[in-house]
């Protein structure tokens, strides 16, 4: 199908609004599920443009734009930042505060580039309301919250999304990532990993660092733990597969004469295949529990911090989709890429009605940037600030470009 791009060209007051728009949103990031202002805005931006709307899981916002008879696609926007403190000196720099679940005050930043995907999104649904004689049928857009924790699609699927809206034939997202400004990258099958999270406690005995007769050190069996866990990627998983098994932290005792009664240390792992998953996670268990038992101590207590389901991207779809991309990107500008080891929760979405998704990334650094000496500021650095053009437009084009491939009429 060939896209009537007439219909997603941005005039000058377009691009001002969006971009305002955009400093906006930087300078007013929300925590994960705590997203209300945000929400707000976002609910008066859609209602202006009148769409049908609705509150979904919280703090996420669905907005549905009927134009007559045709298909249904599925349009999602993650909304939430992150707990950095802005070192971009930008002039729209956040100086926004928020707190953690556990009530720590911290700093919060959009170091992922979710205010990019908001103002995306939201100029799309203008762009669509303003041009109805090109296209025909539904559209609905997904303004998800809590990405960063796993925990929005789920909330929002769990709320009844679904029975709420349309159900779509195929839902739609993408992502800014350190890549060039005015490119996309795009996977055929799995497109990002599947991420499990724990928080392990290791059960010891409490003495006296002078009687370690009489303890049973929950440090050196915790240390054990993590050495052992080393070998399951090189040991138990196929060569020919990846996974991915980090230790990220690990605390125990509070003075150095006293043995703790206990431990704990969180692990994160990323897989792209469901049996590599299920043989991970297995293997863990396995270890931590037999570690615990060669050492005569309680069996630990493993907590589930987060879950991220995978991500596929349809291949015939997304091979479709870059036939479309490249008629208006134009084809350098469109490349088929790897699966990458970050995870996402936006597959579930899809998934929880049986209805493919395609998922890709467009880059946020011009050419300069890429090529400097200093090191490129990456998702979830306190430096990560796309140039806000091309990266915009570009993200309008292709956001609009999979939605017209579907609703929209012949050029």
């Amino acid at each position: 199908m060939t896209i009537d791009t007439d219909v997603f060209d941005l005039s000058d007051a377009h691009t001002t609004a969006m971009h305002e728009l955009y400093r906006h949103l930087h300078a007013h990031p929300e925590l994960s599920m705590q997203e209300t202002h945000t929400a707000a805005f976002i609910l008066e931006k859609l209602n202006h443009l009148g769409l049908e709307t609705f509150m979904c899981g919280g703090t996420g916002v669905v907005g549905i734009l009927r134009n007559g008879d045709g298909p249904v696609v599925g349009y999602r926007a993650d909304t939430d930042g992150l707990p950095i403190a802005e070192d971009t000196g930008l002039d729209y720099a956040s100086t926004t505060a928020g707190h953690l679940a556990d009530g720590t005050g911290v700093p919060v930043m959009h170091g992922c580039g979710h205010d990019t995907h908001m103002t995306v999104g939201l100029t799309a649904a203008q762009l669509l309301t303003e041009n109805r004689d090109a296209w025909s049928g539904t559209v609905v857009f997904i303004f998800q919250p809590g990405e960063e924790t796993g925990e929005g699609a789920e909330a929002m699927v769990e709320d009844g999304l679904w029975a709420k809206a349309p159900q779509p034939s195929i839902i739609y997202g993408q992502h800014v990532w350190p890549g060039l400004a005015g490119t996309v990258n795009i996977s055929k099958g799995t497109a990002m990993a599947m991420a499990d999270a724990w928080k392990v406690t290791v059960r010891g005995q409490q003495a006296h660092g002078s009687q370690p007769d009489q303890s049973i050190d929950p440090i050196v069996l915790g240390a054990h733990m993590v050495v052992r866990i080393q070998t399951i990627v090189s040991r138990e998983v196929h060569p020919m597969k990846s996974a991915v098994v980090t230790i990220g932290t690990f605390h125990g005792g509070l003075k150095e004469n006293i043995i703790p009664a206990s431990a704990e240390f969180t692990v994160n792992v990323r897989t792209f295949d469901v049996d590599v998953r299920e043989r991970v996670l297995g293997s863990l268990r396995r270890i931590i529990s037999a570690e615990a038992a060669a050492s005569g101590a309680p069996e630990p207590v493993i907590e589930e911090l987060i879950s991220f389901p995978q991500c596929y991207n349809d291949p015939s779809s997304t091979e479709d989709l870059m036939a479309v991309l490249g008629e208006v990107l134009g084809e350098d500008a469109v490349i088929e890429s790897p699966p990458v080891m970050g995870s996402e929760d936006f597959g579930l979405l899809a998934e929880a009605i049986g209805v493919p998704s395609v998922y890709w990334f467009f880059g946020g650094h011009p050419q300069g940037v890429l090529d400097g000496d200093d090191p490129v500021p990456g998702n979830h650095s306190p430096y990560f600030a796309p140039a806000i053009e091309p990266t915009l437009t570009t993200g309008v084009k292709a956001a609009m470009t999979a939605l017209l491939s579907k609703v929209g009429k012949a050029a």
